[in-house]
């Protein structure tokens, strides 16, 4: 007997990639359970379904940063305190990419591309390690929203939130709407999504200078000319990140959806004065804020 559940959740989380760089992706889970009847007459019960698989799929991957932790860019390191991780990605020609988290902050997938693929195998394991005995079988699809017009994909992190999107390097793939006067602006939407393609999305209040970051040896020979710095402490610790000027965009506000949207119609109607802006902007899936200028 299968059980099945689409739209089960969504796992908003960004991946260290050799080609892209930080890649914030929203991937949506639908998953079927192979199995036996229970006392309840029921492979699983579809309560049971929705929190118990949801939390721990969620616990894997969502609101964190996926790394191929068997890539050759790939270098770990573990802070002395034990609860924090160096996580180094030397990539070439000064595209490499530095952070120093919380270790809840990283998913470290066995492999040495973080695809579809292998992230359904290490969410797999790790489900499969608390289903009932009767549950004898699992399948997980993973997928991305269809999404006909402009899209991108962007890394960020909110220090003042109190759950996990304030870890530093989580991400989404989002759609994007601008609407001059009511009417939607294809060229527009297409311009800003390949502004922001595979971006990090940072918040002034946030950049550092590199020197004072707690570096790793693979850190150390990072300049100010090829990289940009930030640094917070929040509730869950201490987060640091390094990463490429050209895969980084600065904004003057927090980057939570609400004021991206407003950034982008502020933004716009710099270039638009006499026209209405309307920017809806997304956080992945079915969800967003909507900005006017």
């Amino acid at each position: 007997m299968q059980l099945f559940v689409n739209d089960l959740t969504v796992i908003d989380f960004s991946y260290l990639c050799p080609e892209r760089g930080m890649v914030g992706e929203s991937w949506i889970v639908d998953i079927i359970l192979d199995g036996s009847l229970n006392e309840q007459s029921m492979v699983l019960d579809f309560g049971r379904v929705k929190k118990q698989i949801k939390r721990i799929i969620d616990g894997a991957v969502d609101h964190k940063l996926a790394v191929p932790a068997e890539h050759q860019y790939t270098h770990v390191t573990h802070h002395d305190d034990g609860n924090s991780y160096w996580v180094d990605f030397m990539r070439p020609n000064q595209r490499s990419i530095h952070l120093f988290c919380p270790a809840d902050a990283f998913a470290f997938i066995d492999a040495e591309q973080v695809t579809m693929a292998s992230v359904t195998e290490y969410l797999r394991a790790v489900i499969k390690r608390e289903l009932p005995d009767n549950v004898q079988g699992l399948e997980l699809h993973l997928r991305a929203e269809e999404i006909p017009g402009a899209f991108y994909h962007y890394t960020h992190g909110l220090k003042k939130h109190d759950g996990n999107c304030q870890r530093i390097a989580h991400g989404h793939r989002s759609r994007l709407y601008i609407a001059l006067d009511g009417v939607r602006s294809a060229q527009l939407e297409q311009q800003w999504a390949a502004t922001w393609q595979d971006i990090y999305l940072g918040s002034q209040e946030d950049v550092a200078a590199i020197a004072q970051l707690q570096l790793s040896q693979y850190g150390q020979s990072v300049t100010e000319k090829s990289h940009i710095a930030y640094s917070y402490t929040a509730d869950q610790g201490l987060f640091e990140l390094i990463v490429p000027v050209a895969e980084n965009y600065v904004i003057p506000t927090d980057s939570t959806v609400e004021c991206i949207a407003t950034y982008l119609a502020d933004t716009i109607k710099q270039s638009y004065p006499s026209n209405a802006i309307k920017v809806t902007g997304f956080e992945g899936v079915g969800k967003g804020a909507i900005g006017y200028a």
